[in-house]
């Protein structure tokens, strides 16, 4: 079995509180995924997204303390990339390491989309192949800006997430009486589940903890907070809490506002739901805020995948399990075409020009990645476990169920690039076995 990466011998300084915890969780997790999976999900669920947010945000928990108790027993960079080689197989560790690509590549794709939207809607344009090409554009300038090894910056990180939570403050402060008004009308049905009821509040739910996905950040952590085993549990499930809070109020004000399908429809026509319910109150500047905190927090959030993406797939370049030419790195220290890779794959995802396929997307990979991330935390021995193993077993349940209400065409897709992936991997490993026979 391959040997996990080397730790560092220099530690970093333990600096960090709770309160700064949870600001760096709420900066990871609060993005794309408000200001576009409610949208997606409601068109499934109608009115019952609300429940979709809830059930998803417990999941997600569970998933959550999973990868803290893994990540304190083994703290390396990869996550369950490495956790997979450690606890399971290589093979199973691979998997989760090209779904982790797969996922987020898909979850960045749909940022893109949603930014183009939410240009599209805020200047009356069609949406159409021209937001397609900005789209591109975007990606492109932002890969540009990685390559010349830019780095993430709390501040900066602190800024977007402050801006993001004032926009969406604002559009729940001041739309809250008319959605409350409205509510008997656009809320009728909630809480109605029999059926297709079920499956579509498994599907909207399935797609809702795809915005709560980013708690991993708070994971990798342990090095830098204060009395970690207590600050990370805690800054987790309080992030989450929070998150799920947010989710909840938006979702109730933006549905009770226009209702579920006319924010589904508006998602399918310009990808900027919360805008269109924006539009619908006499206070003007809320969509002109709401439509600033989406520029920064989409823009955000793929910056921050691009970087990160382009760190897993340099890891699994150097183990081989993508090709070797990935791992090599430019002049000014950055992983060149490791980057590049990452955002041809983004670049594809962007070209379907499907806000709601590329969501289900990453949602099929994340809950099978995350499946793995729990499987790892089962196998933890007893004395590394640091919450009952009846946490991670939730988790799995959890994730392998709502996998199973994606759509089928989805799910297909997911396990075709699944095996695609182990395709690549086959072929890097032969290569290399050829090279050190000669």
């Amino acid at each position: 079995m391959p040997k996990p990466n080397a730790q560092e011998t220099e530690t970093l300084r333990r600096d960090i509180g709770l309160n700064g915890a949870v600001l760096m969780g709420l900066g990871s997790i609060v993005g794309t995924g408000v200001f576009v999976s409610i949208g997606v999900a409601s068109g499934v669920a109608g009115p019952n997204v609300l429940i979709a947010t809830f059930l998803a945000a417990l999941l997600a928990t569970c998933n959550g303390l999973s990868s803290a108790q893994l990540a304190a027993s083994h703290p390396v960079s990869g996550g369950t990339y490495e956790y997979g080689y450690r606890w399971l197989r290589p093979g199973i560790g691979f998997a989760a390491g090209w779904l982790f690509l797969c996922a987020k590549s898909a979850s960045a794709a749909t940022a893109l989309l949603g930014l183009a939207g939410y240009l599209s809607s805020t200047f009356e344009h069609e949406f159409n192949g021209g937001m397609l090409l900005i789209s591109i554009l975007i990606l492109g300038l932002i890969t540009g800006i990685t390559l010349a090894g830019i780095k993430r910056s709390n501040l900066a990180n602190s800024l977007i997430v402050a801006l993001t939570l004032i926009a969406l403050l604002s559009f729940v402060l001041f739309g809250f009486s008319s959605a409350v008004d409205r509510a008997p009308e656009n809320l009728n049905g909630i809480f109605t589940v029999g059926g297709s009821d079920t499956f579509n509040l498994f599907h909207a739910t399935a797609l809702m903890f795809v915005a709560y996905t980013g708690y991993g950040r708070i994971a990798t952590l342990g090095e830098e907070v204060k009395r970690p085993k207590e600050t990370i549990p805690r800054a987790m499930i309080a992030t989450l809490l929070i998150t799920m809070a947010l989710y909840t109020a938006v979702g109730f004000v933006a549905v009770a506002l226009v209702g579920a399908d006319a924010l589904s429809l508006s998602t399918k026509t310009s990808i900027a739901p919360l805008l269109f319910a924006a539009d619908s109150l006499d206070v003007p500047w809320v969509r002109s805020v709401l439509f600033l905190g989406a520029m920064t927090a989409m823009l955000g959030v793929v910056l921050n995948l691009l970087l990160g993406l382009s760190r897993v797939a340099l890891a699994m370049a150097r183990r081989n399990d993508l090709p070797p030419a990935l791992s090599v790195l430019a002049s000014n220290g950055t992983p060149k075409r490791a980057t590049i890779f990452v955002a041809l794959i983004i670049g594809a995802l962007v070209l379907l020009g499907d806000v709601r396929l590329s969501w289900s997307f990453s949602a099929f990979t994340v809950l099978l990645y995350y499946s793995i991330t729990n499987l790892c935390a089962i196998r933890l021995e007893a004395d590394s476990r640091l919450y009952p193993v009846w946490i991670p077993w939730c988790g799995l349940t959890g994730c392998i169920s709502l996998a199973c209400w994606i759509t089928p065409a989805v799910a297909a897709a997911g396990l075709i690039i699944l095996a695609i992936g182990y395709g690549i991997r086959g072929l890097c490993k032969a290569s290399m076995k050829v090279k050190t026979t000669k």
